[in-house]
């Protein structure tokens, strides 16, 4: 991600990467503190925003590779259409999800299943998003979540969603285009 940004040109396509990670904390830009009771899980520090999190498998990460000036897009409007993105997919499930002021991410009834931690570099974004499937939850009992004490976390699975990875990827994908492109033209605005 590092390098694509900093390579970027005025005309680099704009991508989104979705990955799994093996076992991972990652410590944001804000994180001073290691998780609590230590395993065989690495720690890495990164350069986005934000505490500390954990990836592992049963999670979907997206990695928001924007060029925000092309696009003529904020940060905060970046945020808010990740997290609308997951809220919307969630709504197709009938999960009623929402945000939280000052808590980045996306809740279910005071649950967290979605993490963001951006970073923006020469006017593009970097970092992304994680969803929570289908995983184990236990490695988020030895830290603080997102720098919150106490802060419980749910996941799809949960919830009652069966689907495949796959599917949730191609779904919430497709969301989060939505969001940043906006709906795409009707065939008859673009004829004319």
């Amino acid at each position: 991600m590092t390098t694509f940004t900093a390579e970027r040109g005025p005309v680099t396509p704009d991508e989104m990467w979705t990955v799994e990670h093996p076992p991972v904390y990652t410590q944001g830009l804000n994180c001073a503190l290691e998780p609590s009771a230590r395993s065989e899980i690495p720690v890495v520090k990164t350069d986005r925003g934000g505490q500390i999190t954990y990836h592992g498998p049963g999670q979907l990460v997206v990695y928001v590779l924007l060029d925000l000036r092309r696009r003529r897009l904020g940060v905060k409007n970046v945020v808010h259409g990740l997290e609308q993105a997951v809220i919307d997919l969630l709504a197709g499930f009938d999960i009623e999800a929402e945000r939280i002021d000052g808590a980045p991410g996306v809740y279910v009834r005071d649950e967290k299943v979605a993490a963001l931690g951006l970073r923006v570099r020469r006017g593009a974004t970097y970092h992304g998003l994680s969803l929570n499937v289908d995983m184990d939850l236990t490695p988020f009992t030895r830290i603080d979540p997102c720098g919150y004490a106490g802060l419980k976390v749910t996941q799809l699975r949960a919830l009652g969603v069966q689907r495949p990875m796959s599917t949730i990827r191609n779904d919430l994908v497709a969301r989060l285009r939505m969001q940043i492109e906006g709906p795409a033209p009707s065939a008859a605005a673009r004829q004319g």
